[in-house]
This record gives C-alpha cells, structure tokens and sequence, in this order.
C-alpha cells in the first residue's frame, strides 16, 4: 500500500513532468512577460545601478539588459529608493542612481515599481535617522519628516511609478508586532504607518499602494507568528481606514530541509493557503515582490539542485498564481552572478546558489522554464 507521502511526489512529479514537457515552454522566444500577460498578470524584475561597463546586475551590463528586456515589462529598484541612497542627510536628498533607473525603464518601455518609501527595521535606517532628535514636539517633527519624503519621491516621479511598497517590513517576526525604532517612538507605531500610507494617497492617488513584507510558507514556529502579525496589521489598517491596496509578499522561497518537493510542499501549502485567504477576504490585492529560491539544503549536484529548484518554484507560483487577485510577479534579480543570495545563508557545502532563473553564464536554467509553465497554466484571469 502507498503511503501519503509517496502518492504526494507520484503525483507532483507526474505533473511537473507534464508541465515541462512542452518544447514551447522550454523555448525563450516567449518572454515570461508575454506568458504573464495571458492571464492578466505582469513578470518583472528587480534591477541595480551599475556604472557602464561594470560588472553588475544591471541595464548597464549588456548581457543582463538583454535578459530584462526580453523577459520583463516591470523593474524595481533593488536598493536606489531605500532612503540609506536617496537619503544622506535630514534636508538633503540624492537621486542619481534612482534617475538613471527610471529614465532606462522609461526609455525601454517599462512599467517601474517604487521600492520603498520606508524599510522600518532601524538596523536599515541611514546613521543620521537612528541618531536624529526630534525636538520638543517629536511626534509632530517626525509626522514631517515622512511626509516630506513621501512628498519629494512622489512628486520627482509623478505617474512614471505605478506602484509602491509603502512600507517594508513593519511586523517584528518573533513578536508579531509592530517594530520599534526611533521613528515610532516617536511619533506611534500604527501611527507611522497611517501618516505614510496617508501622503502616499494624497500625492500619488494613481498608485497601487502596498504593504510589503518577508513571512514565509515554510513552516517555523516564527513564521507562523509573523503571518500573525501581518494579518493584525491588515485588520488594523482596514479598520482605521488607512489606503493600502495590497499585500507584497516578498516570495524567498527556502529549502531548508532534507526533504523531497512532495513533502515540503506538504507541509506548507494548508496554512499557506489560510493565510492568503484571509488576506485577500479583508479585500487585498497580492503581488510577488521579490522571488528567487534558496536553496540551501538541496543537493550538492547541480542538475539534481536546479531540478529540485524548478520543481519547488512550480508548486509555489502555482499556488499563488490560483488567486485572481495577484498580478505581478517580479523577481528578485534574474541572474545568479549577482544575486544577493551569494552573500546570504551561504551553503554549508560552500557551493554558490542556484537561486534565480540564470545562471552565472546568463544560461536560462529550469527554474526560468518552471517560472514559463507556471505562467503557461494559469487560466484564472487577475481581478
């Protein structure tokens, strides 16, 4: 008799089989982004400044404008709008990097997402902010100084950017509560959060506008508290009326355990599937914000870890990609060169990862195949 387990990666593996069996899919004639659009739904990228001629995962780099201009109609800054760049100083701001990134999607044809107008976590924060005196009056002077800066990005790049993730990463994960820094002590935690939201609305009234955050369906007692958590800051958001559009769900996807895909797929997709209920029956939109797959715990062997990858990577797109209230998918850079993966959890084999569509070579890989048929398959028109 087969147990549970087994009848679970019979099946998986049968369908991942079918899946990418077709000789269409496996061609890159069809970008990912004319996949995407069949559904409804828009594939992009994460992308980085990069002085011409610099090895770089960057439009600058060739090779890798190549790539995005092949397979996405979306970029995001990977860094260039986090105030650590566009900020130096209380008064003063910098957008050089940030220009040079919006005038090449401009000029290629890209829709640009905003990435972000406030990263929370204070360990983010430029040296002057986590050292910043707020006065007499702090509640009223740091009420300012996010307005300000919602203000100055905004009206900078006017309808250029379509969409924001306002705020980034304001839930705690091992408490599920709200962050606290020197910004919402100053002026509230839910308090920081409604004034952004606030004069995002006010100043770019044609974007998306979007709460960012890193909770993931793999199973850990401190994922499940930080899914927690952002589901009482939705609650809380559309109880006070503030103007978030979507939850971004930032989609770095983890192997973090011997397992087969059946079985870790297993155990992640029931909640998984929970949490996104709930979310979108508060009325939210998804995206996928920033996806690659770490792949820390699969085999050394490379065609075995990329077919593992690819495998994984289906099974989680085809799940989000079942909800009609997600349309964009952007991943978190499209080469593995320059993934910031690298830097990151590195393997205990210290093996570089295999986390993106692209190899080192600028070769497509099975993950970029999975990320195609997991396009290919979704019939559910995004609402």
């Amino acid at each position: 008799m087969l147990d549970r387990r087994t009848v679970l990666a019979s099946g998986l593996a049968a369908g991942l089989a079918a899946s990418f069996s077709s000789p269409v899919l496996a061609a890159e004639a069809d970008g990912l982004s004319k996949l995407a659009e069949r559904s409804g739904r828009r594939f992009g990228s994460a992308v980085a400044w990069g002085k011409p001629g610099a090895d770089r995962g960057s439009f600058a780099n060739p090779a890798y404008a190549s790539i995005l201009e092949r397979e996405c109609s979306l970029l995001v800054p990977e860094n260039e709008l986090k105030w650590q760049w566009t900020r130096p100083g209380p008064t003063t701001f910098d957008f050089k990097q940030l220009d040079a990134i919006a005038d090449y999607a401009k000029s290629h044809g890209f829709d640009l997402r905003g990435h972000t107008l406030f990263w929370l976590p204070e360990k983010w924060y430029p040296k002057w902010l986590v050292a910043h005196d707020f006065g007499a009056k702090p509640a009223e002077a740091a009420e300012a100084l996010l307005t300000e800066h919602v203000r100055t990005v905004c009206r900078r790049y006017g309808t250029r950017i379509t969409s924001y993730d306002v705020v980034n990463e304001a839930v705690q994960p091992e408490t599920g509560e709200i962050r606290d820094t020197v910004v919402t002590k100053a002026l509230g935690h839910e308090r920081t959060l409604d004034v952004m939201f606030h004069a995002a609305k006010a100043e770019a009234p044609h974007a998306q506008l979007v709460y960012n955050d890193y909770m993931s369906w793999e199973r850990t007692g401190e994922d499940e508290t930080h899914m927690r958590g952002v589901l009482k800051l939705l609650e809380g958001f559309r109880k006070r009326g503030t103007p978030v559009d979507a939850l971004g769900i930032q989609s770095h996807i983890r192997i973090l355990k011997p397992l087969t895909v059946a079985e870790l797929v297993s155990e992640a997709e029931g909640p998984w599937r929970r949490f996104l209920d709930e979310v979108v029956g508060m009325g939210y939109k998804l995206l996928i914000t920033e996806f690659d797959v770490n792949d820390r715990k699969a085999p050394s062997d490379v065609a075995k870890r990329d077919r593992m990858v690819a495998d994984y990577a289906k099974a989680y797109l085809d799940i989000m990609l079942s909800y009609p209230q997600l349309k964009d998918v952007l991943a978190w850079g499209m080469v593995d060169r320059y993934s910031w993966l690298e830097g990151f959890d590195p393997r205990p084999d210290k093996l570089k990862k295999r986390g993106t569509p692209y190899d080192a070579n600028f070769k497509a890989k099975p993950l970029r195949e999975a990320i195609a048929s997991a396009f290919a398959s979704a019939s559910v028109q995004a609402a």
